[in-house]
């Protein structure tokens, strides 16, 4: 966890990374599994990007969003209709109705749940390949060999991310005239806000699924414990999704956990250990 460090990450002051990692030092905070890794019998140097790069990630995606609901914040103070009656009561054509700024972020933010959905994906083939889970069973099977553990879950994930990066194509750029050559530029902002819409539920599934396989890899690496927070969110999302056994219908399981993303129930069991987290 050292790559989370404060000082380490005051380096590179951006705003998101440094709540991203904040958090992260707070969820990580007393783990018996992080300790295990200090000693010299821990032979590696580095993480890969997708664990030692999470908040610089998170992070951006966070200063997107901030720099979208400022955008939406001028919007919504915003009067755009056209023909406009202006106070002294004169009627003037404008502009303003023209939809680029929310365009432009829709899209941008599309590409943020793209990429955060894509290092969630990663991490979660970590955990489920043999050769780079530090000593757990083939994806996470009870009984590695006859069960499947979480390999089929992991396929509508990666299902997911590809249809993601579909998603992230922006719509902004794919202006079309019409109406006589009048309307000949717009912004196709309806259009990007109907897929960021599609995005961000597919963004819950594919964290839902990463949440569930961190659980059940904790859940086999006892009896290493993580830290108290950690321990809570396992604890909270036990009471949906049973842990470890044979081969089981997944489905319920991830729409379980995607119920428990969206209503924040996971971020308030860490909460319950850690304070409010940023």
């Amino acid at each position: 966890d050292r790559v989370f460090a404060a000082d380490l990450q005051a380096l590179r002051p951006q705003p998101g990374q440094q709540r991203s990692a904040a958090n992260l030092r707070a969820l990580l905070s007393a783990s018996a599994i992080m300790d295990s890794h200090r000693g010299p019998d821990c032979s590696v140097v580095q993480d890969a990007y997708s664990l030692r790069c999470a908040p610089q990630v998170s992070g951006a995606a966070r200063d997107t969003l901030t720099h979208a609901l400022a955008v939406a914040t001028h919007e919504l103070a915003s009067i755009i209709d056209n023909p406009v009656v202006l106070s002294d009561g004169r009627v003037e054509s404008n502009g303003n109705f023209h939809g680029a700024p929310v365009g432009y972020v829709a899209d941008f933010l599309a590409i943020a749940v793209a990429d955060v959905a894509s290092i969630a994906e990663r991490r979660t083939d970590r955990m489920l390949d043999v050769h780079r889970s530090n000593g757990l069973p083939p994806f996470l099977a009870h009984d590695p060999g006859v069960d499947s553990g979480h390999m089929i879950a992991h396929y509508t994930q990666a299902a997911l991310v590809s249809e993601l990066k579909r998603l992230a194509v922006p719509a902004s750029v794919d202006s079309i005239p019409t109406s006589a050559m009048q309307e000949d530029h717009v912004s196709m902002g309806w259009a990007g806000a109907r897929k960021l819409r599609r995005a961000i539920d597919a963004l819950r599934h594919v964290l839902a699924i990463e949440i569930l396989t961190a659980a059940r890899a904790l859940d086999l690496r006892a009896p290493l414990q993580p830290g108290p927070a950690t321990r809570a969110v396992v604890a909270a999302l036990r009471t949906t999704v049973p842990g470890v056994g044979p081969d089981r219908w997944l489905a319920p399981e991830i729409a379980a956990a995607v119920v428990a993303v969206a209503d924040r129930s996971l971020r308030q069991a860490a909460e319950s250990v850690t304070g409010p987290l940023d």
